[in-house]
């Protein structure tokens, strides 16, 4: 079976700059996939450009066998949804309203009916609202959707962005340090809350600098140093891998 993300040979040059340098990434489906890599490796910048937000300089992403190119609105269309290093959320709108907004790029109402507000337009409304209920019950957070994001928890913050992504029925979900910020309980929830959505049958990426939180969760894991793609394995080959100790202490194991 072919993976459901294949990344060939993505490179992404910021003028001078060569951040990403001939990534070469598989994600499959129903796995959990980490990426990790010093400050400055180009993970975030990898993101970017698995999500559209900027486009590779060279190399190719396909996703369900398809190429996938352009603006950000196309990947999310085609199932590709992610969350942020730095939540991006509306912060006067509620909960509840923040899970609408990523349901948009799956409604079909036509511009008639929206403006009429005809009887499609009422029926997707509904079960945009029964989605977006869902959801939030499933992140944890089924009694806050009247609450205005601004005002949450920063760890409700972060499952709320989950939410939203989630709303967009993705078949891969991109988390840019998920945990960032969170102490050890709701670390332990992310996980947990990770693995559930991976067993909905949505594939997940994960940038993330805790190394624990990443062994513990992943089935496989590419490093990424200064752009390029150091090693990739199961959790235990890349602990165990020098290369890798020495890019983190910056010198060579005896």
């Amino acid at each position: 079976m072919s993976p459901l993300l294949e990344v060939r040979g993505v490179t992404k040059r910021f003028e001078g700059l060569l951040a990403v340098d001939r990534v070469d990434l598989d994600v499959g489906q129903g796995e959990i996939v980490g990426v990790i890599g010093p400050n400055g490796a180009g993970k975030t910048s990898l993101f970017n450009c698995l999500s559209g937000l900027d486009a590779p300089t060279a190399g190719t992403i396909r996703f369900r066998g398809e190429l996938l190119a352009g603006r950000p609105d196309r990947f999310t269309r085609a199932g590709v949804a992610r969350t942020f290093q730095n939540i991006r959320l509306f912060p006067h709108m509620t909960a509840f309203e923040n899970v609408l907004v990523g349901r948009h790029c799956r409604t079909r109402v036509g511009l008639a009916s929206a403006i009429g507000r005809g009887p499609r337009f009422h029926r997707e409304e509904r079960e945009s609202e029964a989605r977006a209920g869902e959801l939030l019950a499933f992140v944890g957070l089924g009694r806050l959707g009247g609450v205005v994001a601004r005002n949450l928890s920063y760890g409700d913050q972060r499952r709320l962005e989950i939410a939203r992504a989630l709303a967009s029925e993705p078949g891969l979900l991109l988390l840019d340090e998920p945990r960032a910020g969170m102490n050890a309980q709701e670390t332990r929830a992310t996980a947990d809350l990770v693995r559930l959505i991976r067993d909905r049958g949505v594939a997940v990426a994960v940038i993330e600098h805790d190394m624990r939180f990443i062994f513990g969760l992943c089935d496989r894991v590419a490093v990424l140093v200064q752009g390029h793609k150091l090693v990739e394995g199961s959790p235990a080959e890349v602990q165990g891998d020098p290369r890798v100790i020495e890019a983190y202490l910056g010198a060579p194991t005896a």
